[in-house]
């Protein structure tokens, strides 16, 4: 891992000269925002495998530091690390583009699903299908996890043992501590390129954090969506970690509070978001639409992922203008092993969700064997073939 650093260092500000197009990112993102499965372990890992290492448009650094950022700010995690690699090398004007591009897709699927849900009153389909992909997921997850731990962690022996408690921490309390993350950061960052005041013992000085965006969507026409958009900005711009960190959030608002979605409502609005590709927080806008319609999709959907957007564009030129320092180097070590640990972690719990029978845990474990001894099957077919042992066999099972 140090050796990783050595020479990922002297690329980490760069931005000029990328070997790629805008348009070949926001391409990419737009494939992958229409058949990435898996939620957001999953996304990082493809964005990973195929900007970092299969073309090598994106630095292992800039990455790294993409990732870092993604887990220290509030919201999704895969937007926001898509947001910053279009960042890296075009600015603003590309990580607008590319957070266009990832999220429109998935959020065309669900306004979809949800004018299906109205007219039929429920997509009782939807909970076969989930049977089956979302057992597949967590082997695809899984083999994702593995290939981000090997190729950031490595075999060093600092970031192990926080890889290790993130990951247990996330599997005791199901949830992401940002504390965490930031706290492996400051102990990598002392441990390795010590500040001066701290060799000569002098006083510690706060370190300025960023100062969150508040951002609410106004009236359009009806008092409901401007709840709607304050709600859901709301969601968006305190609920930290992975995609699945806003689930219980927003069961407590939407069910408990505000009463829009009953029970089983609110558990097929999760089912789409995991059936669909793209980020499962754009279950937002599937529960919009159930609330109120169309332009309720959308204004939930803009208001989940504008804050995001503002977390990530406004810290993003200081993280590119000193990421060469090695003090700014180790704390972003610290923080993706946090990170990495989290995401581990984050297999297990969404393990315990998705696997409820020896079917469900056959499927997981077939579809990690079937992606490790054939690392060119595309994830969609492995998730189709799921989708379609989910819909023949969970019928079975649920009348059993």
């Amino acid at each position: 891992m140090n050796d990783l650093n050595t020479t990922a260092a002297p690329d980490a500000g760069v931005a000029s000269d990328p070997h790629y197009t805008l348009w070949q990112l926001v391409r990419y993102m737009l494939a992958l925002g229409s058949w990435g499965f898996g939620g957001p372990v999953a996304l990082a890992g493809y964005m990973y495998r195929d900007l970092v290492e299969r073309r090598q448009w994106i630095t292992d650094a800039d990455y790294k530091e993409g990732l870092a950022l993604a887990q220290l700010m509030p919201g999704p995690l895969a937007a926001q690390l898509a947001m910053y690699l279009g960042y890296v090398h075009y600015r603003f004007i590309g990580a607008t583009l590319v957070g266009v591009a990832f999220v429109l897709p998935s959020f065309l699927m669900v306004v979809a699903l949800g004018a299906a849900y109205t007219a039929y009153g429920g997509l009782g389909w939807m909970q076969s299908v989930f049977y089956g992909v979302g057992a597949a997921v967590i082997g695809i997850i899984a083999i994702s996890a593995y290939k981000l731990t090997s190729k950031s962690i490595g075999r060093d022996r600092l970031l192990w043992p926080i890889f290790l408690i993130s990951a247990a921490i996330t599997v005791a309390t199901q949830s992401e501590e940002v504390w965490l993350f930031l706290g492996a950061g400051v102990l990598v960052w002392f441990w390795r390129a010590p500040p001066a005041w701290l060799k000569r013992g002098g006083p510690l000085h706060s370190v300025a954090a960023p100062v969150a965006a508040l951002f609410g969507a106004s009236a359009i026409d009806w008092v409901k969506l401007k709840q709607i958009g304050l709600y859901f900005a709301y969601a968006g711009s305190f609920v930290f970690g992975s995609g699945l960190a806003i689930v219980p959030f927003l069961y407590g608002g939407v069910v408990k509070e505000y009463g829009w979605l009953t029970d089983r409502q609110f558990v097929d609005a999760v089912a789409v978001a995991m059936i669909t590709p793209g980020p499962v927080v754009i279950t937002t806008g599937f529960i919009g639409f159930l609330v109120s319609g169309f332009w309720g999709a959308v204004v939930a959907a803009l208001a989940t992922f504008v804050p995001c957007y503002l977390f990530t564009v406004i810290p993003a030129p200081y993280f590119k203008k000193y990421g060469k320092r090695p003090d700014v180097i180790a704390f972003v070590d610290g923080v993706t092993a946090a990170a990495i640990g989290s995401i581990a972690g984050a297999v297990i719990v969404i393990g315990q969700r998705s696997i409820t029978d020896w079917i469900t845990a056959a499927l997981a474990l077939a579809t990690t064997a079937v992606l490790w001894r054939f690392k060119k099957i595309p994830e969609p077919a492995v998730v189709a073939v799921a989708a379609v042992i989910g819909l023949i066999v969970h019928p079975l099972v649920a009348h059993a």
